[in-house]
């Protein structure tokens, strides 16, 4: 799932800085942001584990 650029803008910068970050936890991440998403929570208190 990709999110549109007002989305991405809305993520606080350290949650954005993790989805950008390139390693063996890159999944994982993106399976915490589309848990956030499920959830329907605001994507401005979004948190991704670094």
């Amino acid at each position: 799932m990709y999110v549109c650029g007002t989305c991405w803008a809305s993520f606080p910068e350290a949650a954005r800085r993790a989805l950008n970050h390139r390693d063996n936890r890159a999944l994982l991440r993106l399976r915490e942001l589309h848990h956030h998403i499920d959830l329907g929570l605001p994507l401005a208190q979004l948190e991704i584990t670094p």
